[in-house]
């Protein structure tokens, strides 16, 4: 199943409390609440290239299943990553306190991600936004809800 396609953000949940978690300031998250979102992914075998343009801003980012990379966040900051497959339609990274999952179904991408916490009493704010595909390529969906991630051992 390949993941290369151009989507559109069809809608988004938690997205304040999440970009607050994030760190990101009040001015620009209401500025990118109401912006729509395309992501654009292009996948040759185990190597990606994702890039999301919202407004005027592009975020993009390569990388090779399994393999560290460096990865921009929203925030500008630059950090280190690995990515990993799992089945044909998932795919998992973990990078800075935040996990992040990218599921394809059919034409839909689900794109959910969660700051991690250290003790299993913290809610942590999960945000999520799906997307549906333009142009017939296929969709992408982020959800953005609260939910607990807690770090293995608690």
């Amino acid at each position: 199943m390949s993941f290369t396609g151009k989507y559109e953000l069809q809608s988004q949940e938690n997205f304040e409390p999440f970009m607050k978690a994030l760190g990101l300031p009040d001015e620009q998250i209401q500025k990118g609440k109401d912006m729509k979102s395309i992501s654009e992914i292009v996948q040759d075998g185990n190597k990606f290239k994702v890039t999301v343009t919202t407004g005027t801003k592009v975020l993009s980012n390569e990388f090779t299943i399994g393999e560290e990379c460096e990865m921009e966040l929203l925030t500008g900051e630059k950090v280190k990553a690995v990515v990993h497959m799992e089945g044909n339609n998932k795919l998992v990274a973990t990078l800075k306190g935040l996990k992040s999952v990218t599921e394809l179904n059919g034409d839909t991408i689900t794109h959910v991600s969660g700051v991690t916490v250290r003790t299993a009493a913290c809610r942590a704010p999960t945000g999520a936004r799906p997307y549906k595909a333009s142009g017939g390529a296929g969709g992408l969906r982020r959800v953005l809800e609260p939910k607990l991630i807690s770090w293995p051992g608690n």
